[in-house]
């Protein structure tokens, strides 16, 4: 089982753990309300179906995990195609032994290589090659297509917007009330 396949099936154990305390003896006040429910519900399903879609498209397409196009990706989109390990673990979110692991992969195959960082001796870097670039080339087009398909069109440019607007203060951490409450705002 792939990294991203243990992190979707985590997902969507959280998503059916939530299910079953829905209809459990909450403490009165402390239950969520109907719309918060149904936001938070869709907001989880949604997220397993695309990603369980994406990374099968990825698999069958180009034998690659999302995981694995999210490290090329975000190392074809840092400065001189490198990241430091911790950094990259940060952006593809998962931990460092996690991200570890990943990269020996794509070590292994000679999409990524390491590199000794000159100014932090404990620091490496992950370092995308020649071979990694070329085959992020050839997943791009299959996974933007499946993002166009699976999420995109399926909403409005105004929805897009509102979805960006109100996901956006929560994906940095900003939970500050001012914050949250000016993404609320038409």
């Amino acid at each position: 089982m792939t990294q991203s396949s243990r992190f979707l099936d985590c997902c969507v154990s959280n998503i059916i753990q939530c299910n079953k305390l829905v209809g459990q003896n909450i403490p009165v006040g402390s239950e969520l309300k109907p719309a918060e429910l149904r936001a938070w519900r869709a907001f989880l399903d949604a997220q397993a179906t695309l990603l369980r879609r994406l990374e099968a498209e990825l698999v069958a397409g180009e034998g690659m995990t999302l995981a694995e196009f999210d490290v090329l990706a975000q190392l074809w989109m840092a400065r001189d195609g490198r990241l430091r390990m911790t950094e990259l673990s940060g952006r593809v979110r998962l931990s460092r032994s996690g991200i570890t692991r990943l990269v020996d992969r794509l070590v292994r195959v000679g999409l990524v290589k390491r590199g000794n960082c000159a100014t932090d001796r404990r620091g490496t870097w992950a370092i995308l090659t020649p071979a990694g670039n070329a085959r992020l080339r050839r997943a791009r087009p299959l996974h933007l297509r499946g993002v166009r398909q699976h999420f995109a069109r399926r909403l409005s440019a105004a929805q897009l917007g509102e979805l960006a607007d109100a996901l956006e203060p929560l994906a940095a951490g900003d939970m500050r009330p001012e914050t949250v409450e000016a993404a609320r705002q038409p």
